[in-house]
């Protein structure tokens, strides 16, 4: 069995791995009070226990790695906000993204042919663009250029986010996940706020929730959520980017921000806040900002190892409203 304070006691059926010290060297069993070292299935976060807490780090390929404590959570009723996530949560969108980065390698490889293994799924979803792209470049194209990746990355999103929104594209590329224009509304019968929240820079994430609320006939996003945060704009040459690439999740500080700043729901009562995420990136980060996990199906959650960090774990929206309503 594996303990991890204020997280819980799990068996390796929910992913998580024993190991003797953390990737950087800074932790190890046996020593200076360390208790045990553990990692989700897909190695992006580790956890550090004593007796009494536990820290996490999260990995990255892009920079050094950052410790967050874990902090104990109970769910509050009522339940004042719901955080959710974008793609694969409210929108189906994964496999469309997925192809972009399949392109976007495929033309720094100089072979259209190129596509991924299955075993990258967990690699390519859910992290920052950067992230996806610096593991496919470790894989295929050892010493190739982050920056030249990420030029072919924007020039296929360019091109076929312009044909989507013009009525042409690829097909079912934005779809509206089963239940979510319900769910919404019932969230919003009970007065219950909610957070929109996504990796996604602005400019990938944007169309896909407008896509969806013009399916659904709901209108406008903007006047529907009471808080929308995205990943920000692109770093690129000659403009100003925004903080988006080295701060996603599995990080916390987009949920942080958008329970805190965007909700206005102090962290004091973070306990009547639940997060909704079917990722692995997505439900770390929901956990390490100190809400109410609920994984959802349909992701890569089991695949990734991080089902552990989900207070509750559910197949669809019918089964969330009911933990919601208590």
């Amino acid at each position: 069995m594996i303990h991890i304070p204020n997280l819980g006691t799990f068996d390796e059926s929910n992913g998580f791995k024993a190991c003797k010290q953390t990737s950087d060297g800074r932790f190890i069993v046996g020593k200076n009070g360390v208790e045990g070292v553990f990692l989700t299935g897909d190695r992006k976060v580790e956890f550090v226990c004593y007796s009494n807490m536990s820290l996490a780090c999260v990995v990255s390929a892009m920079s050094f790695p950052v410790y967050y404590p874990i902090e104990l959570v109970e769910i509050e009723y009522p339940i004042k906000a719901v955080l959710m996530d974008l793609d694969g949560t409210s929108v189906r969108s994964e496999e469309f993204w997925i192809w972009i980065i399949q392109m976007s390698i495929a033309s720094l490889l100089g072979n259209p042919k190129f596509e991924l293994e299955e075993a990258d799924l967990p690699f390519v979803s859910g992290h920052s663009v950067s992230e996806h792209l610096s593991y496919c470049i470790d894989k295929y194209c050892p010493g190739e250029s982050i920056d030249k990746a990420r030029d072919f990355y924007f020039e296929h999103t360019g091109r076929e986010i312009k044909e989507i929104m013009e009525g042409r594209g690829r097909d079912g590329a934005f779809t509206p996940v089963d239940g979510l224009k319900d769910f919404l509304y019932e969230l919003k019968s009970m007065g219950i706020k909610i957070g929109l929240v996504t990796s996604g820079l602005y400019e990938k994430a944007w169309p896909e929730i407008v896509s969806a609320f013009k399916t659904l006939n709901m209108g406008e996003p903007n006047d529907f959520y009471d808080a929308t945060i995205t990943a920000g704009f692109p770093l690129r040459k000659g403009s100003s980017g925004t903080l988006g690439e080295l701060s996603p999740k599995p990080h916390p500080w987009l949920y942080s921000e958008t329970a805190i700043v965007g909700l206005g729901i102090p962290f004091a009562q973070r306990n009547s806040v639940i997060g909704i995420e079917d990722s692995g990136a997505g439900v770390c980060s929901v956990r390490l900002a100190g809400y109410n996990t609920i994984g959802i199906g349909g992701g890569n959650i089991i695949e990734s190892g991080t089902q552990g960090m989900c207070g509750h774990y559910c197949n669809t929206f019918d089964e969330i409203i009911k933990i919601i309503k208590g």
